[in-house]
């Protein structure tokens, strides 16, 4: 297995389940589904975790109940913590709608970030790092990075060499009309290179990678959706074990496609049983 270094958000998320489809200026009637540990990089380090990696999971927390509670959460969830900067204040913090068929719309309360949390990882070895961050300051440490393992980023962030990597990904809904003409002008501006790879995902049609000339497309399996929240972190944590398991890039897209699948069948992440099911396939 594998080591990664996961870097993103972790956050107290408040899910209302509506009863009826996310309208403007609408009266919308929903329940409390409670709370339960969220955020990017959460949602990717677990699944990773599940199937056997070892995972650093770099990430902010505050010094409330809530930092003690998610704290609690990731290592129960099998994470190396060593690396979670506690700031004085309020921890990440969102509330998440989902609609009666699966699709989910995030509203952020708060976020916590801590530029020094970069100092710690700087003598860290690692397999993959993985950036789900939309902090611009990662930039110049993931270009670092570059020359130690595979460095694979989320966009957006999608500014001129905000994140210098050998694998992109992100999803359609995120990118612009013209970014999504031309994925791969847009992996060398936002690589500052020409990376290896840049995958677009397109929720139940599946993802495509661009690599050089070549476009490769994995369909999704058609399911129920019930909870679309985490779908694209779980199917990056799908890539990176395959990838790490030494994958060719459309076995490795295939497997992330399957992974993505199994996360909107359930509310909140996949539970472990599932993964493990899924990494035994592939």
């Amino acid at each position: 297995m594998a080591r990664f270094i996961v870097a993103g958000s972790v956050a107290v998320d408040d899910v209302v389940g509506l009863l009826e489809p996310l309208r403007q200026d609408a009266h919308l009637r929903g329940v409390s589904r409670g709370r339960r540990l969220g955020g990017g990089g959460a949602n990717t380090a677990i699944p990773l975790a599940q199937a056997g990696h070892e995972v650093v999971l770099a990430t902010v927390v505050g010094s409330d109940a809530d930092g003690d509670w998610l704290l609690q959460e990731l290592r129960a969830a099998g994470l190396d913590t060593a690396q979670v900067v506690r700031v004085v204040g309020p921890s990440t913090r969102s509330t998440v709608l989902v609609e009666p068929g699966g699709e989910r719309t995030i509203v952020n309360l708060h976020r916590c970030w801590a530029p020094e949390l970069l100092r710690r990882l700087d003598g860290i070895e690692a397999d993959a790092v993985y950036v789900r961050s939309s902090e611009r300051d990662l930039a110049p440490w993931m270009a670092k990075r570059l020359g130690r393992g595979l460095v694979v980023a989320h966009m957006p962030p999608t500014a001129d060499g905000s994140r210098p990597a050998h694998l992109l990904l992100g999803s359609a809904t995120d990118l612009s009309e013209a970014d999504r003409r031309d994925p791969r002008a847009l992996g060398r501006r936002v690589a500052g290179l020409a990376p290896r790879m840049v995958i677009v995902t397109h929720g139940a049609e599946g993802a495509t990678a661009y690599s050089g000339e070549t476009a490769i497309h994995a369909a999704a399996s058609v399911v129920q959706a019930i909870d679309s929240t985490g779908a694209g972190d779980v199917f990056a944590a799908g890539l990176l074990h395959a990838l790490a398991g030494g994958a060719s890039d459309a076995r490795a897209l295939a497997t992330a496609v399957r992974w993505g699948s199994a996360a909107v069948v359930c509310e909140g992440l996949p539970p472990s049983e599932r993964i493990l099911a899924l990494t035994s396939g592939g």
